[in-house]
């Protein structure tokens, strides 16, 4: 089966020629990279801010234990460090200060959901099941 053929950069005014699915040139799709993670950066500033940290400080002091199922399960007794949003708030505002939806947890606990549930390690994004995270 042929290749597909080589295209012009979607970006104005560029003339090098992509291949493959891409639309825009390397220089370019990097520079729009930059620009995601910027807004991206400027959206979790916005959240976790001062009052995020003083709150957390709050919910670690009431909750100083790890209170993910492996450890519950185990009966670990391991300091939690982390608050954990138990479904991602993916920037909702409602769902970021739902106490509720936190869940006091160690690092490396936090470090091991994460990768399970945001497709670390090159899996594919999954929605944490309720009875699995809490």
């Amino acid at each position: 089966m042929p290749s597909r053929p080589n295209r012009p950069c979607s970006h104005p005014g560029c003339g090098a020629l992509v291949n493959g699915r891409g639309s825009k040139c390397p220089t370019h799709m990097q520079a729009q990279r930059k620009r995601e993670n910027a807004r991206r950066d400027k959206d979790a500033a916005a959240l976790y801010g001062a009052a995020w940290r003083k709150a957390r400080a709050q919910f670690l002091r009431a909750n100083p234990l790890c209170q993910c199922n492996e450890c519950r399960q185990a009966r670990l007794l391991t300091r939690a460090t982390v608050v954990d949003h138990i479904r991602p708030h993916r920037g909702d505002v409602n769902l970021f200060w739902d106490r509720t939806n936190w869940q006091a947890m160690s690092k490396r606990c936090h470090d091991r959901k994460t990768a399970r549930d945001d497709g670390g390690f090159g899996r594919a994004r999954s929605e944490p099941d309720s009875d699995r995270t809490r």
